[in-house]
């Protein structure tokens, strides 16, 4: 009797922890959601050919990554279960597309690319949540734009925001992100009209 009553609590345990093994629940996932209703308005704007976004190697993943400045500000730390839909230079891309074709732009992709067309590609330097208090962080948006006729460089700008997030977690840092990149676009667009050939 003792050895069923030792077997039947093995199986219950292989149960219960096969159980638990079985509602690991995935990444929650953000992106930077839909676009303003409204553009902001903007000059004329040329069409351009967009190359592929520039990030650092760690920057080149889903993680959604923050920093203590408190504690250690040089060490970026990714959020355990929380992740963006895709790279953030990607993100960023996505986003400036369709910012740029709602203002009424032409973008063409780098291989779709006619002659005499300007090309713009962009480095991202940081995009990341920073923490100053436990309670209080700031998404921050870095790039630089480099806008080219040929192989001629026609103007260089570095941009940057930042947003206050709303709340010290993931969800908060994708809310700010989306102040933070629109920003950031209003910006690069408002100096693409200023800067590019005019035909």
């Amino acid at each position: 009797m003792t050895a069923i009553l030792r077997t039947l609590s093995a199986l219950v345990a292989i149960t219960l922890v096969a159980g638990c093994a079985s509602r690991i629940e995935a990444p929650t996932q953000y992106d930077l959601g839909q676009l303003p209703a409204t553009a902001a308005a903007a000059a004329a704007l040329p069409a351009i050919s967009l190359a592929d976004v520039n990030s650092p190697a760690w920057l080149d993943n889903n993680m959604m990554f923050f920093r203590l400045a408190y504690a250690n500000q040089l060490q970026p730390r990714p959020y355990a279960s929380s992740r963006w839909t895709m790279p953030p230079a990607q993100l960023f891309q996505q986003r400036l597309k369709s910012r740029l074709a709602q203002a009424g732009g032409t973008v063409l992709a780098m291989s779709d690319a006619a002659l005499n067309i300007p090309l713009l590609r962009i480095d991202m330097d940081d995009f990341t949540q920073t923490f100053d208090t436990p309670s209080h962080s700031l998404a921050t948006l870095q790039v630089r734009a480099s806008l080219f006729n040929g192989r001629v460089l026609l103007a260089q700008k570095s941009f940057s925001r930042q947003a206050t997030a709303p709340s010290a977690d993931a969800a908060g840092a994708a809310s700010a992100f989306v102040a933070a990149n629109d920003g950031v676009i209003d910006d690069l667009m408002s100096w693409l009209a200023t800067v590019a050939p005019k035909k």
